[in-house]
């Protein structure tokens, strides 16, 4: 599966933060929810419009981003 058959950026919905295509749900609403203790089957229940495989593609796109992100240590 490929993340990019789910997730869509356009300037003109959510100010260009990734979504699931075709709808409004964005890939930083999935990620927090489920940070949080919801279930998948939770947010299948309160976001109809989401399938599971765009829950993974979600979780697979946000995987990427921080993949290649570099950390440096702050001294104390």
């Amino acid at each position: 599966m490929s993340w990019q058959n789910y997730i869509s950026t356009d300037p003109k919905v959510l100010y260009g933060k990734p979504v699931i295509i075709n709808t409004r749900i964005s890939v930083e609403l999935i990620v927090d929810k489920l940070s949080t203790g919801e279930s998948m089957d939770d947010l299948l229940a309160a976001y109809p419009r989401l399938s599971l495989e765009a829950i993974y593609a979600a979780l697979a796109f946000a995987s990427e981003a921080i993949k290649n992100q570099k950390v440096y240590a702050v001294a104390s």
